[in-house]
C-alpha cells in the first residue's frame, strides 16, 4: 500500500489533473468545431426518452472508453472526453491517479448499456483517469437496457431527438413486440415519425371501414407494415434507387412516395396508386433513368381515402 500524501504518483496526478483541467474548454472548442457531441448525455434523460424499462446484468467486461457518452447524476462534472470540469475534482483524482499505478490497481467502474453505448454509474473518475492515460478500454460491470433503437457515440442532440420520436413510434404501434425483426425504420427529417403514424393510423382507420372488423392500432400496424411498409422497401432495394452516398433513407423515400401519392389522388380522379407508379415519377422527376421493369412491375393498388 502507499500514502497518497507522500505518493509520487499522487504528485503526478496533481500535475496530470491541472493539465487536464486546462484542456476542457479547447478541448470543448474544437469538437464543437468539428460537429461533435461536447457534453455528456444524462442517463435518466435518455432512458426517459426512449422509454427503457428493462434491464439485465451482463457481468463483466472490457469495454470501449470512447463508447462511455454518458453518466448518472455527474453527466455536468466531465466534458464528452472525461475532462474535469471543476477545479475541486484535484484531490479525488490524484488519488485515482496513484491507484492505477499501485499494484492492486482500481476495481471495475459499473455502467448502463443502451444498444452499443455506454453510462457510467459508477467510476466517473476512473474513467477521466483511464482517458488522461490513453488507455483504450477499461473493465466494468454491466448492465443492459434493451432498445431495437440503434445509437452511436456522436450522436448529435438532433439525432438523440430522432431516436426518441421513433422510440415513441414503436411504442405507439407495438411493431417491437409484433414485429421484432423489422426493418430498421431510420428517417432523417424531422417529424417524419410523427407522419408515419399518421400513415398507420390511416391505414387501421380504412382497414376496420373495408373489413367491417375491429382490430387494434398493433394489429394494423403489423398489418401496414407487411402489407405496405415492407413492399415498398423491397421496391426501393430490387431496383437500387438509393446508393450508399444517398443522404435520404429508405423511409424518407417511402415518405416521399405516399405523400406523392396522396397528392395525386386529391388532384386527379384517377390517381396511380401503386408503390411503383410513385417510384417511376421520383426517377423521373431526378432525372434518373427508369428501368423498364419497373414500368411493368404488377404490385398491388393501395387505399389512401
Amino acid at each position: 500500500m502507499y500514502n497518497d500524501a507522500d505518493s509520487h504518483y499522487f504528485v503526478e496526478g496533481r500535475s496530470r489533473f491541472s493539465q487536464a483541467y486546462s484542456q476542457r474548454f479547447f478541448s470543448q472548442i474544437l469538437d464543437l468545431v468539428r460537429g461533435k457531441p461536447m457534453e455528456l448525455w444524462s442517463f435518466d434523460e435518455v432512458k426517459d426518452k426512449l422509454d427503457l424499462q428493462n434491464q439485465t446484468y451482463r457481468g463483466l467486461h472490457d469495454i470501449p472508453l470512447d463508447r462511455i457518452v454518458g453518466s448518472v447524476g455527474r453527466s455536468k462534472d466531465f466534458t464528452r472526453r472525461f475532462l474535469p470540469k471543476n477545479s475541486n475534482m484535484s484531490e479525488r483524482w490524484s488519488r485515482i491517479y496513484a491507484l492505477f499505478h499501485s499494484q492492486e490497481g482500481p476495481p471495475p467502474i459499473e455502467v448502463y448499456l443502451i444498444d452499443d453505448v455506454y453510462f457510467v454509474r459508477d467510476g466517473n473518475h476512473r474513467v477521466s483517469v483511464a482517458r488522461e492515460l490513453d488507455f483504450k478500454t477499461i473493465q466494468a460491470y454491466v448492465t443492459e437496457l434493451a432498445t431495437p433503437i440503434d445509437l452511436e457515440p456522436d450522436m448529435t442532440p438532433a439525432d438523440w431527438d430522432s431516436a426518441a420520436a421513433y422510440a415513441r413510434f414503436l411504442n405507439e404501434t407495438g411493431l417491437e413486440n409484433t414485429r421484432p425483426q423489422q426493418v430498421s425504420i431510420r428517417i432523417t427529417q424531422p417529424g417524419g415519425y410523427q407522419v408515419l403514424l399518421e400513415h398507420v393510423r390511416l391505414f387501421h382507420k380504412v382497414y376496420n371501414y373495408q373489413t367491417e372488423e375491429e382490430i387494434t392500432l398493433e394489429e394494423a400496424a403489423a398489418q401496414w407494415y407487411d402489407t405496405v411498409y415492407r413492399p415498398a422497401i423491397t421496391l426501393i432495394r430490387k431496383y437500387h434507387i438509393l446508393d450508399e452516398d444517398d443522404p435520404h433513407t429508405e423511409a424518407d423515400l417511402y415518405i416521399w412516395m405516399l405523400e406523392h401519392l396522396r397528392q395525386l389522388q386529391q388532384e386527379y380522379d384517377e390517381a396511380p396508386m401503386r408503390l411503383s407508379d410513385a417510384l417511376v415519377d421520383y426517377l423521373a422527376a431526378n432525372k434518373i433513368a427508369v428501368p423498364k421493369e419497373l414500368i411493368l412491375e404488377d404490385d398491388d393498388a393501395i387505399d389512401l381515402s
